[in-house]
C-alpha cells in the first residue's frame, strides 16, 4: 500500500463517518522525515474537531495516532491554517467526505499552499475533481481567496459543503473524444509575466506536437497581483474535457532554476499520459472517488487507466472499513473498470 498521508486521511475521515474507533501506526514511516507533517497533523485536527473526537498522538513528528469519533458530525464555521506551504487541498480532500454527513453546511477556511508539489493544485479541485463529484450529488462551492507557493505558503480558500441525505453512485464508462484544451499559465511576485506566456507557449507545442488533435487549444497567461498570490511562484495547468463531459488534469509547478519549457512540459505531459490512456478519468481522480464509491448507494462503475498505488490504497482501506467488494476488470484496451456497490450510508441529520 502506499504508505504516506493517504492512509491518514482515508482511515480518520472513514473513522468519523461510519463512527468506528481506528489506531493508525507506522504512519509515513518509509519517508525521509518519518511520522506527521504539519499538514498531515491540521487535516487530522480538523476532522477530529468536526467529529467532537477524542485523539491521541496528535503532535508533529508522531507515527502512531489513535481516533475515537463521537456519533455526531457537526456543521458549522471551521478554520485551520496550515502554517507552512504544506497543501490545503490535502486537507480538503480529509474533510470533505466528513462534512457531506454533518448536521448542516460546513464553512471552512483553509490556509497553506494552494499550489505546492507532491499534492493536486485548488486548480486540479476546481477543475478536474469538483465538476465529477457533483455527479455523485456533492455540493461543495470553494472560493480561491490567494495562492500560496513554496516555501512560504500563506494561501486561502474558503469552501462551503452541503450536506447530503446520502451520495448518488457513479457511472464512467465512455470516454468519447478530446473536444477542447484550456488552461492558464501564472507567475507572481518577481516572476514576470513573459514566463506565463512562454510556458502558454511551450505547452501548446507540446500538445499540439504529442496529440495532433484538430481542437482548440486556449492557455491563459496571467500575471497575479499581491492580492491574488502570496509572494513569488510560477506555475501551469491543463484540463481536457470530452464530448462525454469527462475531464483530464495536468500541473507544472515551477521552481527556482527550473526553465519555463520544463514546467510547462511537465503539465503537457501529464495531460497527454490522461488522453493516451483512454480511461474516463486521470491517474489523480481514479484514487479520490474510491471513499465517495463505497460510500453511495448504489453500484458505481469508473473506467480508469493502469490502476495507481494509491488508487490501490484507497480501495483497500474503503473495503477494511465499509466491508464493501471492489471489483476490477482489466479490459483489452488497457484500462480497467473498477465497480463497487456502496454501502449506501445516510446522513440521519436530514
Amino acid at each position: 500500500m502506499e504508505g504516506g498521508g493517504q492512509i491518514l486521511r482515508n482511515s480518520s475521515a472513514l473513522s468519523c463517518i461510519l463512527h468506528k474507533p481506528i489506531r493508525i501506526v507506522s504512519i509515513r514511516a518509509n519517508r525521509s522525515k518519518p511520522g506527521l507533517r504539519p499538514q498531515h497533523l491540521c487535516g487530522f485536527k480538523l476532522i477530529g474537531e468536526m467529529c467532537k473526537a477524542e485523539m491521541s498522538g496528535d503532535v508533529v513528528d508522531s507515527c502512531t495516532v489513535e481516533l475515537s469519533p463521537s456519533s455526531t458530525i457537526l456543521g458549522g464555521i471551521y478554520t485551520k491554517e496550515v502554517g507552512t506551504a504544506g497543501s490545503l487541498v490535502l486537507l480538503l480532500q480529509s474533510s470533505l467526505p466528513v462534512a457531506l454527513f454533518s448536521t448542516g453546511i460546513c464553512d471552512i477556511t483553509l490556509g497553506g499552499g494552494t499550489n505546492a508539489e507532491c499534492a493536486p493544485p485548488i486548480d486540479y479541485f476546481l477543475s478536474v475533481f469538483q465538476p465529477i463529484a457533483a455527479r455523485m450529488g456533492i455540493s461543495a462551492q470553494c472560493q480561491l481567496i490567494k495562492r500560496g507557493f513554496y516555501p512560504k505558503g500563506g494561501g486561502q480558500v474558503r469552501v462551503c459543503i452541503q450536506p447530503v441525505k446520502h451520495l448518488q453512485p457513479i457511472t464512467l464508462l465512455k470516454r468519447g473524444e478530446i473536444s477542447g484544451i484550456q488552461g492558464v499559465a501564472y507567475t507572481a511576485g518577481q516572476v514576470p509575466l513573459r514566463v506565463a506566456q512562454r510556458m502558454a507557449q511551450q505547452a501548446e507545442r507540446t500538445l499540439q506536437k504529442e496529440l495532433k488533435l484538430r481542437i482548440p487549444i486556449n492557455i491563459e497567461s496571467r500575471y497575479l497581483s499581491a492580492s491574488e498570490a502570496m509572494a513569488t511562484g510560477c506555475g501551469i495547468f491543463l484540463t481536457a474535457n470530452t464530448t462525454t463531459d469527462c475531464v483530464f488534469g495536468g500541473t507544472g509547478f515551477g521552481r527556482k532554476g527550473k526553465p519555463a519549457e520544463e514546467v510547462a512540459n511537465d503539465a503537457a505531459n501529464e495531460l497527454i499520459k490522461a488522453v493516451k490512456e483512454l480511461g474516463c478519468v486521470d491517474e489523480h481522480l481514479q484514487d479520490q472517488l474510491i471513499i465517495f464509491m463505497a460510500l453511495a448507494k448504489g453500484l458505481s462503475r469508473v473506467r480508469c487507466g493502469p490502476l495507481t498505488m494509491h488508487t490501490e490504497t484507497a480501495i483497500d482501506i474503503a473495503q477494511k472499513l465499509c466491508q464493501v467488494n471492489f471489483e476490477t476488470a482489466q479490459q483489452e484496451d488497457g484500462t480497467v473498470i473498477v465497480s463497487c456497490n456502496g454501502i449506501g450510508k445516510e446522513n440521519a441529520n436530514i
